[in-house]
C-alpha cells in the first residue's frame, strides 16, 4: 500500500510510504523534507523491515526541545498506515 502521511512538529513536511499489504515489509520511505542525510539514511535502515519492528524503534525519538523528530513522525506514519 503506497500512502503519504503529512508530518507534524518537523521540518520534513511529509513522508511517502510503501508498505506490502500482506507481509508489512517496508518496500521505500522518502521523506519531503527535513535534513536529507539524515532522512535518507533513516530510509535506506527500515527498507526491507517489518513495519511493526520499525515503530517500536522509532516511536518516542525526540530532535533536540522538540516533542517528536522525523523518526518518529515515521512511526506515526507506520501506525496510521497499519489502522487501516
Amino acid at each position: 500500500m503506497k500512502t503519504v502521511y503529512e508530518t507534524t512538529g518537523t521540518c520534513s513536511k511529509a513522508i511517502v510510504l510503501d508498505v506490502d499489504d500482506a507481509t508489512g515489509v517496508i518496500n521505500s520511505v522518502q521523506f519531503v523534507g527535513g535534513c536529507a542525510g539524515n532522512t535518507v539514511g533513516i530510509s535506506q535502515l527500515v527498507r526491507g523491515q517489518k513495519a511493526e519492528d520499525v515503530i517500536r524503534r522509532l516511536e518516542g525519538i525526540t530532535c533536540g526541545m522538540k516533542p517528536t523528530s522525523c523518526p518518529d513522525q515515521l512511526a506515526h506514519a507506520l501506525r496510521q498506515m497499519l489502522a487501516k
